[in-house]
């Protein structure tokens, strides 16, 4: 039998052990041994697996005897078996450990396939080359070739467990039954399978809200997006103009929206648009344009204008100072041989200014498009989702999805109904955004 064989068989027995002993790659070997001897011992210093072994422990039970790793799955499977408030199993914590176990296992699995292909690679060159590597000159080599992926390893694993395990817990908790009436350890929460999803989509009262607020959503992020934008870039046009004077104190005055933080903005136009109090309905009052207070935050319809053009007012600045920077680096010899093909100031916009324009900042609109549509701040700063509509469930006219997401984790404690939802706004911001990325082209160039 080969070498590069044996050692590949020995390695899928004992991490590192054809390194070791086919190899004599030592150091490296125990190295490679450590991390099956920590999963081993970790699994047996948590758990009574000696004490059963030894037949010490008759009934026994994961949930109570078992280790770090298998008490994990357990907990993942069942979500516990005994409730109550003080020594009841808690069904969240059990599934927040058995998701990270998971996650821990598909690391260790990883590097166990690792091992075993770098153990039959390690014997494979002793059968073609005679050729024993040691341990340093293989960490040298190793160091030399992988550096950037060694660096960026550790950064990998943390967001793995920072960023993709809440994203793993949002999606199995749409697949259970946690809400206020299964709040552990009071009580246990269970699988439930797809029944949320079902709920959302065939019991009227929430399908209905679900596709009303999905469909002001959708416009709303549509809206707000290109209105900012091309009210941008109107006013990057106006200042890069050769005409215009004064650009840095008109530049400096355009860009306060943006320089001032939104919560602020957003609170002081709160009261601004006060349909009772407000000063500027007391004031259109008062030079006798309008016989009564105008409802800005509380008609359905007037409230969702006034948010498009608060928005407007706190973005289009940001879109102005990238545009301007894309202007100023426009060739002014394109501008110089449309001239003299005698091309008017729109064909010069249409066919020359906005395709360069919109080529630089695609990917920055494509952002802004997905951060408008889980644009929470705005909608709950500005109107907290009212004005109420009855027809809705739990919901107001203005509430976009990750608004009333909000609500139903925080006033209504639904955490199986808002993960359902969660889950439908990731897959259509993900959808839409890896869609328009793929197809734009400055992201093709690179």
């Amino acid at each position: 039998m080969k070498k590069s064989v044996k050692a590949a068989i020995l390695s899928s027995l004992i991490f590192g052990g054809g390194q070791f002993f086919i190899g004599r790659q030592r150091i490296k070997g125990i190295l490679i041994f450590l991390v099956q001897g920590l999963c081993i011992g970790l699994e047996l210093w948590t758990g009574y697996w000696i004490e059963y072994l030894c037949g010490r422990i008759e009934h026994f039970s994961l949930g109570i005897y078992g280790g770090y790793f298998t008490k994990g799955l357990w907990g993942l499977v069942t979500l516990g078996e005994k409730s109550g408030a003080r020594t009841g199993d808690h069904s969240i914590v059990l599934l927040i450990n058995g998701i990270t176990v998971i996650l821990i296992i598909l690391i260790v699995l990883a590097f166990y396939i690792w091992n075993i292909f770098d153990a039959y690679h390690t014997g494979k060159r002793i059968d073609e080359r005679g050729e024993y590597l040691s341990s340093k000159e293989y960490f040298q080599h190793v160091t030399s070739k992988f550096f950037p992926y060694i660096i960026l390893t550790p950064i990998i694993i943390g967001i793995l467990f920072i960023v993709v395990m809440p994203i793993l817990f949002s999606i199995v908790t749409a697949f259970t039954n946690y809400n206020k009436n299964h709040l552990p350890p009071a009580n246990l929460v269970d699988w439930v399978g797809l029944s949320n999803f079902v709920k959302l989509f065939k019991v009227p009262v929430w399908s209905k809200t679900f596709f009303s607020i999905l469909s002001w959503n959708i416009i709303w992020a549509i809206v707000a997006t290109f209105s900012t934008y091309f009210l941008g870039m109107f006013q990057a046009i106006i200042l890069n103009s050769k005409y215009a004077k004064y650009k840095s104190f008109f530049r400096a005055i355009l860009i306060l929206p943006w320089a001032i933080p939104q919560l602020i903005t957003l609170l002081v136009f709160k009261n601004l648009l006060n349909g009772q109090f407000g000063p500027i309905a007391q004031l259109l009052m008062d030079l006798g344009l309008v016989d009564h207070r105008i409802p800005f935050l509380s008609d359905p319809l007037l409230a969702k204008i006034t948010i498009v053009f608060v928005n407007l007012w706190l973005g289009f600045p940001m879109f102005m100072i990238m545009i301007q920077g894309v202007l100023a680096n426009i060739d002014t010899g394109l501008y110089e041989a449309a001239n003299i093909d005698g091309a008017s100031s729109f064909e010069v916009f249409r066919c020359i200014t906005f395709p360069l324009v919109f080529k630089a900042t695609a990917p920055l609109f494509i952002m802004n498009l997905a951060s408008n549509f889980n644009g929470f701040g705005i909608i709950y700063f500005l109107t907290e989702g009212k004005p109420v509509n009855p027809n809705y469930h739990l919901a107001g006219d203005t509430d976009i999805l990750i608004s009333w997401i909000y609500k139903l984790t925080l006033n209504e404690r639904m955490y199986d109904m808002a993960a359902v939802m969660c889950i439908i706004l990731f897959a259509v911001v993900g959808i839409a955004s890896f869609y328009n990325f793929k197809h734009t082209q400055s992201f093709k160039e690179v």
